[in-house]
């Protein structure tokens, strides 16, 4: 009996012991899509996930995605000091993800763009000075690229407030980075898709192809590098082995361009639609003609996308047309 109960002693100990040794990372905006996303991919990794942002999830849902520990809060200085967590990762996915919602409320977009990393980094800089920082970025930094693939050396050009506002935290970074010996990277994803996501040009035209033929903003030439959810998420758990005080920048993309009436054209095939899309030839504000990514330094970091476009936008298109059953 007493070397029975010494057994279950020690055991008690190692598991301590055990739990001690497993990395925390901090996903701020875990319940946003790429959020939940990077959260499922860290916990996979075998990492304790802490999550922060919108949303009254239940533990059963948090679970699902990952998350063992869910702080429902804005993302501030003071939630994240009360909240006590000491991450060794942080992934900040909070903030806005609409270039027309910063051209109709500009201020509010600052806020969550802007404001809540610097929370984050001066959290970090006073509470956690030794946690690995990742940014996700935007391609909409580059505004109007000429050359492509775009670099990450290419001069940034943002043509709209949501562009100017990830560049601001771009610059953020980097200045805590070299000021504060803070290690960074940042991740300037493209168009980030998957099942799940209901905004941008994917749910748009599911919801006008469903009904009969569809008009869309635009020439139909435009190109987007599409990289996939999952795809984009790896990335930037990647991208947290490279932060340093220099701060790296790498893109996160596919490296390939396609037409946005590619996609609605695959789009409408797998709903069954005989008749083509039309595009007015207007294009929207803020929105650049073209976006093809130069992916070489995600490369070199051992990443590599696993997803196909095609084969994707057919689960997205399936997975929408379940959505009323």
């Amino acid at each position: 009996m007493v070397k029975e109960s010494l057994r279950q002693a020690a055991c008690t100990v190692l598991f301590v012991i055990d739990r001690t040794m497993i990395k925390k990372v901090l996903v701020t905006g875990a319940s946003g899509f790429v959020g939940r996303h990077v959260a499922l991919a860290a916990a996979r990794l075998g990492y304790d996930v802490y999550g922060m942002g919108h949303g009254s999830w239940s533990t059963k849902e948090a679970l699902g995605w990952g998350i063992c520990h869910w702080t429902s809060a804005d993302v501030t200085l003071d939630s994240l000091i009360r909240s006590a967590v000491e991450p060794d990762y942080v992934i900040h996915c909070a903030g806005s993800g609409s270039v027309a919602f910063s051209l109709t409320d500009p201020l509010e977009d600052f806020q969550r763009t802007v404001q809540t990393f610097l929370d984050v980094l001066e959290y970090s800089r006073l509470h956690t000075p030794n946690a690995r920082i990742v940014l996700p970025s935007s391609a909409s930094v580059y505004g109007a690229a000429l050359t492509f693939p775009i670099s990450i050396n290419t001069i940034p050009a943002p043509t709209s407030p949501y562009g100017v506002h990830k560049l601001i935290t771009e610059q953020l970074a980097s200045y805590y980075a070299r000021h504060f010996n803070m290690a960074i990277s940042i991740v300037r994803l493209f168009s980030v898709y998957g099942v799940g996501l209901r905004k941008q040009l994917l749910w748009d035209a599911c919801n006008k192809l469903k009904v009969g033929p569809a008009e869309f903003a635009g020439t139909g030439f435009e190109t987007r590098d599409w990289i996939h959810v999952n795809d984009a998420a790896n990335l930037l758990l990647a991208a947290t082995n490279v932060a340093s005080k220099d701060c790296p920048v790498f893109n996160g993309a596919s490296g390939t361009g396609v037409t946005t009436r590619a996609v609605v054209d695959i789009i409408s095939s797998v709903m069954g639609r005989t008749e083509r899309a039309v595009f007015n030839g207007i294009s929207r504000a803020g929105d650049p003609m073209h976006y093809v990514a130069d992916v070489s330094g995600a490369l070199d970091l051992g990443w590599k996308p696993a997803y196909t476009l095609e084969n994707e936008l057919e689960n997205y298109v399936n997975w929408f047309l379940k959505l009323d059953d």
